[in-house]
């Protein structure tokens, strides 16, 4: 089959996410997949700031590199050369929607190209969460299936909520299927697509593997034990911030936090307690050494909408690595990882929690989590895709 991915993320970056994964696992299967970059706007190149990857971006363009390039077995990836225009600062839905058909068609006309260029005579068409630039595609491209990836909730953060409360559901209520992540984004989605269907998340278990992992890094060698390690956007929008800094108070060891930190997180009071460390974020083929260096892994989330149903990848990534894992329980932890997770309502429990899952931790622990890791390869989630996929035909 050939397939084409449209995303808010792009390919080849620091870390990997569900339609990247998913692309290059389609690709090694030997399905033509074409991964589109999401395309830049008016306003992100007008910004002083910019990630390495968006100025990667920039370059190519200026310097007149070709837009598609093949990147792997039956693998290519498209930058957009064409400028959407900045658009989301419309109040009106109504107007927002006719100079967003404007973005699309522009968008929609790169990817037209690059789908006769690679002469793909039909495709699915795979939109990973790109609510806006990607609503009229369906009409636009005509792909002989239309899929829309369903693995965040998007809506809790203010860019999303003024338009994407009306499209979101307009854009699943017309999408050939849905594919979600997680199954309380599955219950929500069959609310607007009866053909709404769970296949769940994946991991990377080659790289994510204890016996691959590397020595120990420069950062934690010489830190008190325990050493108790989170990886991952250091955002207070999904994670307690309290939580950890009475994990930290309460550890003899050390707290390890590894990612980005949002500003709240930047200016928070856990920078003046002296067991915790802050390490910047690191590129995903590096993760794997410091969680094998870590005693206990922690995800100590807030609980709200954006959180509360969502799939965290770093839980199958944890168990892969053998390791403990201490949680707070969501909707997604009590339904997928209840037997092999320490899950906890409060604070109290999850400090608690910690000195258990250090106490019991052992050999045959180990295994069986490594173990129920292998249910979230890759390869497993793309066969449940394909399945679906196939059944649609």
């Amino acid at each position: 089959m050939n397939f084409v991915f449209v995303s808010l993320q792009r390919i080849n970056t620091d870390r990997e996410s569900t339609s990247t994964s998913l692309a290059k696992e389609l690709a090694r299967q030997n399905h033509q997949v074409l991964y589109v970059n999401h395309p830049l706007d008016r306003r992100t190149l007008l910004k002083k700031e910019r990630d390495p990857y968006t100025n990667e971006h920039i370059r190519k363009i200026k310097e007149g590199e070709p837009s598609l390039v093949k990147i792997g077995e039956n693998l290519w990836e498209l930058n957009p050369a064409k400028t959407l225009e900045s658009i989301n600062w419309i109040p009106n839905t109504t107007i927002f929607r006719l100079f967003n058909k404007l973005n699309n068609l522009r968008f929609g006309a790169e990817i037209r190209e690059a789908v006769r260029q690679l002469q793909f005579g039909s495709f699915i068409l795979i939109n990973d969460k790109d609510i806006f630039r990607s609503f009229y595609l369906k009409e636009i491209l005509k792909p002989s299936l239309y899929v829309y990836l369903d693995r965040d909730y998007t809506l809790g953060f203010d860019y999303w909520k003024r338009h994407g409360i009306t499209l979101e559901p307009e854009l699943m209520k017309k999408s050939d299927a849905i594919v979600c992540n997680s199954l309380d984004f599955t219950k929500n989605a069959s609310k607007y697509n009866p053909r709404s269907f769970y296949i769940g998340n994946g991991g990377d278990l080659s790289l994510f593997n204890k016996n691959n992992a590397g020595p120990v890094p420069p950062e934690l060698r010489d830190l008190p034990r325990p050493v108790i390690g989170y990886v991952g956007l250091l955002t207070a929008q999904r994670l307690d911030i309290e939580l950890i800094r009475k994990t930290a108070l309460n550890s003899r060891g050390s707290v390890v936090l590894i990612g980005a930190e949002d500003e709240i997180f930047s200016k928070s009071d856990l920078h003046n307690l002296k067991n915790v460390y802050f390490i910047e974020k690191k590129h995903t083929r590096e993760i794997p050494s410091y969680i094998n260096a870590f005693d206990v892994c922690i995800n100590p989330q807030v609980i709200n909408k954006i959180t509360i149903g969502n799939f965290p990848l770093k839980i199958i990534e944890y168990l892969a690595m053998g390791k403990p894992v201490v949680a707070i329980s969501t909707n997604t932890m009590r339904e997928v990882f209840s037997e092999h997770c320490y899950l906890s309502e409060d604070h109290d429990g999850f400090i608690e929690n910690i000195e258990t899952a250090l106490r019991e931790n052992n050999t045959q622990l180990e295994s069986e989590r490594m173990e129920y890791a292998q249910n979230f390869s890759w390869e497993n989630i793309v066969k449940r895709l394909t399945g679906i996929i196939c059944s649609l035909n």
